[in-house]
């Protein structure tokens, strides 16, 4: 990046070897802070559209840090199913979690923060039985399948959000929010038609997409996220800006166990059909 003297920018140490440099109209990644011209001038306070940027410049980051050439299989009734299996395991923690984490915020007398993971752990309840309503709309016995069939990459995900709760500064678990909430915005109104294709005629197998969607609530969530982690100081900015990234690299990495066939799935969804 060449950037003048009179540039304004904000930067977050995401990894190692990756800085993440924006201003409002743009962002850069550095593999280290000794690369950006000294002579530009930082912010000495949040600001809102260069935090967006370097959030979204973030898991950008994320993205093309992941090898190239893995592509996930193409969508079918039981891959779906599967998918909600995982939204379960992350709606279902997210409550109990965000909570904890708004208890422990207030101990330290951080009340936006506080106030923030409170808001979130209300908004979130009840969004697990959505993706049960829909299992249970495609067919399946939906309490027993989701305690049974448990997607490894969403509890990577919850392991993730837990340790960042538990941990002496919970500021971690905002990063996981927002990269969540985020990437949701990525299931548009399309995607969702797709799915309604898919399933059975008549069948309402995607409320629980719905809401975490371009057409549901993230959107806006995203843009309090933004405020909110805008008006952040400096080092809680880069923790939660560099847990986004962390959070974003689970996301879009394919699962080490490698993805099920369709033989397999349908093995280990078959026991819990319901009978017609």
């Amino acid at each position: 990046m060449q950037t003048t003297a009179s540039s304004v920018v904000d930067w977050a140490t995401i990894a190692p070897d990756k800085v993440v440099v924006a201003n409002s109209q743009k962002v850069w990644l550095y593999s280290s802070l000794d690369d950006v011209d000294p002579s530009v001038k930082r912010i000495s306070a949040g600001n809102t559209a260069i935090t967006r940027n370097l959030l979204d410049g973030a898991m950008a980051a994320a993205k093309v840090a992941i090898p190239s050439g893995v592509n996930p299989p193409a969508l079918t009734p039981n891959r779906y199913i599967w998918r909600l299996a995982g939204a379960y395991q992350t709606t279902h923690a997210t409550p109990t979690l965000m909570e904890e984490a708004g208890q422990r915020f207030a101990l330290t007398d951080r009340h936006e923060l506080s106030d923030w993971a409170f808001e979130k752990a209300k908004e979130e309840t009840g969004h697990d039985r959505l993706a049960l309503l829909d299992i249970e709309s495609l067919g399946y016995r939906a309490e027993e399948l989701v305690q049974a069939i448990i997607p490894p990459a969403a509890m990577v995900l919850v392991d993730y959000f837990k340790q960042s709760v538990q941990d002496l500064d919970p500021i971690d678990c905002v990063g996981y929010t927002h990269a969540l909430e985020r990437m949701s915005l990525g299931a548009k109104k399309e995607h969702i038609q797709e799915i309604d294709a898919l399933v059975p005629a008549n069948v309402n197998a995607t409320r629980c997409l719905r809401v975490h969607s371009s057409v549901g609530g993230d959107a806006e969530h995203v843009e309090e996220n933004v405020e909110m982690i805008a008006a952040l100081s400096f080092s809680e900015r880069n923790r939660v800006i560099r847990a986004c990234y962390e959070t974003a690299l689970l996301l879009f990495s394919p699962p080490q166990e490698g993805y099920f066939s369709e033989v397999e799935l349908e093995e280990m969804l078959k026991p819990f059909k319901i009978e017609e």
